[in-house]
């Protein structure tokens, strides 16, 4: 159900891009639109991994630097059917961690130092087969291209505005548009619905990598327990890192690094804990069930 959501979201936000593009210059305009996109999401496709991991000051180790961290991805990606990914660390005293990459063939694991301090090992298991999950699950590259997207919009209705300024809307029987009207609700309306959209492909794609994580480490609980001491020690130990940083990747972290990121669950990033665990518990019931 979560995939099929993801899907008609991603749908969403594409025909919010040809809206867009109509409305400012008819079919030509729709099409340029998406042609934008396309090159946007063609750069983050490619690059994304690089960008974000320096971001964060990331640290590639190997079984040699910490045989414990490597080892313990190693043999999960071997149960999850998956190449092994690249393994970081990020200098922070927070405790998260995040998966990037293209695919599985070109992934990477980062964990921050924080996350080692107040997690067990088994802990940490379930943490990392999340990331996995996220991996296997290319939801790396589905949260790229609903960032893209979005990203597109914005763009898109800031140059409706300029133009609109300098006079550059043209009447409606020479524009695809709708006139001044319809522009004026485009610029309000769009950018807020895909911000919405945005959030709402994240969330989906957090339930099916705790899902996914818990499978491949074989312990929901520990998933969940990790969970309880992530959430608040990312609440009480902020990343040392700028704003709009945060702001442009609190999607990929297991946990948002936000402050305050749950006042409003349309607007989060990531789903309600509560909600999170309570998924994860009943997943252990079941298993406990299978097991019996």
């Amino acid at each position: 159900m979560n995939g099929f959501r993801t899907t008609i979201l991603l749908a969403l936000l594409t025909a919010l891009v040809v809206w867009i593009g109509q409305m400012l210059g008819g079919p030509q305009g729709a099409v340029m639109a998406l042609i934008f996109a396309g090159a946007m999401n063609f750069i983050s496709y490619w690059f994304s991994d690089k960008i974000v991991l320096k971001m964060y000051g990331g640290q590639e180790i190997t079984a040699n630097d910490d045989p414990e961290l490597y080892g313990l991805v190693q043999e999960l990606a071997a149960r999850g059917g998956l190449p092994m990914p690249k393994v970081y660390i990020i200098p922070e005293d927070t405790p998260n961690a995040f998966a990037t990459g293209r695919n599985p063939e070109h992934a990477a694991v980062a964990v921050t130092q924080g996350i080692r301090r107040i997690l067990t090992k088994r802990e940490l298991a379930g943490v990392l087969g999340h990331e996995l999950a996220h991996v296997k699950h290319r939801d790396i590259l589905i949260s790229s291209i609903a960032a893209t997207l979005a990203g597109a919009i914005s763009h898109l209705v800031n140059m409706a505005y300029f133009a609109s300024m300098f006079g550059g809307r043209r009447d409606d029987e020479e524009g695809g548009g709708g006139g001044i009207f319809g522009l004026m609700i485009m610029m309000i309306v769009a950018p807020i619905a895909a911000m919405l959209i945005q959030m709402a492909v994240s969330r989906s794609r957090e339930y099916l990598a705790d899902a996914g994580g818990a499978k491949i480490s074989g312990d929901p609980l520990a998933l969940a327990g990790a969970l309880r001491k992530l959430h608040m020690g990312a609440q009480n130990i902020p990343l040392q890192v700028s704003p709009a940083t945060q702001n442009a990747t609190a999607h990929m972290f297991i946990v948002s690094p936000l402050s305050g990121a749950s006042f409003a669950s349309l607007f989060s990033t990531h789903p309600a804990m509560e909600e999170r665990i309570a998924r994860l518990e009943a997943m252990a019931k079941d298993l406990s069930y299978m097991r019996v």
